[in-house]
C-alpha cells in the first residue's frame, strides 16, 4: 500500500488513521560537514536484505543536534515529522490516540513518529532521554530487525516503509532519565555533537542574524569561544538569543541610542545570568562544585575543624609528644 505524504487519512486492519501534517522547519546545516555525512551514512542501505541504522545525537543543550536532523532529512529528500519528547510521554502518544470526534465516534490520529512510518519519512525523537521506559519499550520492535510497532488502542500492528528513517536527540545534563540497554542497543551509533569552531560559529550567527553589526558579532563570538575553552556549555543558541536581545535594545530608543557595550552586556546578563560577566570565575566555580580541586573529607572532618589540635590528623611541626615518657 502506497502512502503520500498529501494523504490525510490510512486504513489499516479496518482502522481509519488521521496522519499528522508534516514539519515544514528548514534551514542548514553550518560547518561539522563531517557529521551531516555520518548522520546520512546511517541512513544508507547497502543491501535489499540491510536495514537503516538509528543514531543518538548527543551533546549540550543548543548545538544544533536537532538542526543537524533537519538538514540530513533534507538530504536525503523525505518528509520529516518531528517528535517533543517529555517526561510524561505515554506509548499512545508516541504511536495512536483516541480522539472524540464531533459526531461522538472514538477516531484514531496517528503520531509523528507513525506518520512518519507509514509514508516513508524521516522522524526526530526530539530530547529522548527525557522519556520514560515504559514508552521506549514499545518501540523495541520498531528499531531492530522487525521495524514494527503495535497500538494496544487501536488494536492494531504497524510496519514501518522501507524509506523510513529515524534519529533521536539527546541533551547531556541531569534532568533526563537513563535509558536502558536494551534500547540504547537499537540506537547506534552514538554522534556526538561538538561546539563549532570561531569560524563556524560566527557563519551561525551571521545565519541567524545578518542584520547584526560585524562588532557586536565578534564579541558574541570571542565570548563563546572563550566559554567553550573553559568547558562552560554557553551554546550558539545562547549567543544568537542574548545578541538578538542586544540589538533589540539598540533599536529600542533611536533618538537616545543604548551604548553597544552596555547592551551586549545587558543582554548577557539578563539572557545568560550573572555568571556569563566573568567566565573565569564560573568555571572555577563549576570545578569547585565537581570537586575538581576539594580535597576529600575524612570522618574526623565531620567532628574537629581542621585547625582543632585534637584533630587525628593534623600535624604539627613542634609537637613535643615523642618526649612525652609513657
Amino acid at each position: 500500500m502506497e502512502i503520500k505524504v498529501e494523504d490525510e487519512y490510512v486504513d489499516i486492519e479496518g482502522v481509519r488513521l488521521k496522519l499528522s501534517r508534516p514539519n515544514q522547519t528548514g534551514g542548514d546545516w553550518i560547518g561539522q560537514r563531517e557529521l551531516l555525512m555520518q548522520l546520512l551514512a546511517c541512513w544508507l542501505t547497502v543491501d535489499q536484505t540491510d536495514l537503516p541504522l538509528t543514531p543518538r545525537l548527543i551533546g549540550a543543550p543548543g548545538v544544533g543536534k536537532t538542526q543537524l536532523a533537519i538538514a540530513a532529512a533534507g538530504e536525503s529528500q523525505r518528509p520529516l515529522y518531528i517528535y517533543q519528547c517529555t517526561s510524561d510521554t505515554r506509548p499512545e502518544d508516541l504511536l495512536v490516540t483516541p480522539v472524540l470526534a464531533q459526531n461522538g465516534q472514538i477516531a484514531y490520529h496517528a503520531s509523528p513518529l507513525v506518520t512518519a512510518m507509514l509514508v516513508g519519512g524521516v522522524c526526530v525523537l526530539d530530547e529522548g532521554n527525557r522519556m520514560n521506559e515504559k514508552s521506549w519499550a514499545s518501540l523495541a520492535p520498531l528499531f531492530d530487525q522487525r521495524r514494527y510497532v503495535e497500538s494496544i488502542v487501536a488494536g492494531i500492528t504497524i510496519a514501518a516503509n522501507p524509506n523510513f528513517r529515524a534519529a533521536v536527540t539527546m541533551n547531556q545534563d541531569e534532568s533526563t532519565f537513563e535509558i536502558p540497554d536494551y534500547i540504547l542497543s537499537r540506537l547506534q551509533p552514538t554522534l556526538p555533537v561538538g561546539f563549532p569552531t570561531k569560524q563556524d560559529e560566527l557563519a551561525i550567527l551571521q545565519y541567524h542574524l545578518p542584520f547584526a553589526e560585524a562588532d557586536m558579532l565578534a564579541m558574541t563570538v570571542e565570548f563563546l569561544q572563550r566559554s567553550h575553552e573553559l568547558k562552560l556549555d554557553y551554546s550558539p543558541r545562547d549567543g544568537i538569543n542574548m545578541l538578538r536581545y542586544a540589538l533589540k535594545r539598540l533599536a529600542q530608543n533611536p533618538a537616545h541610542p543604548m551604548n553597544r557595550d552596555a547592551a551586549w552586556r545587558e543582554a548577557l546578563e539578563c539572557c545568560l545570568g550573572e555568571d556569563a560577566l566573568d567566565l573565569e570565575a564560573a568555571a572555577d566555580r563549576k570545578r569547585r562544585t565537581l570537586g575538581g580541586d576539594a580535597v576529600p573529607l575524612g570522618l574526623a572532618d565531620f567532628f574537629f575543624d581542621s585547625d582543632d589540635p585534637l584533630h587525628p590528623d593534623r600535624d604539627d611541626d613542634d609537637d613535643d609528644d615523642e618526649d612525652i615518657p609513657y
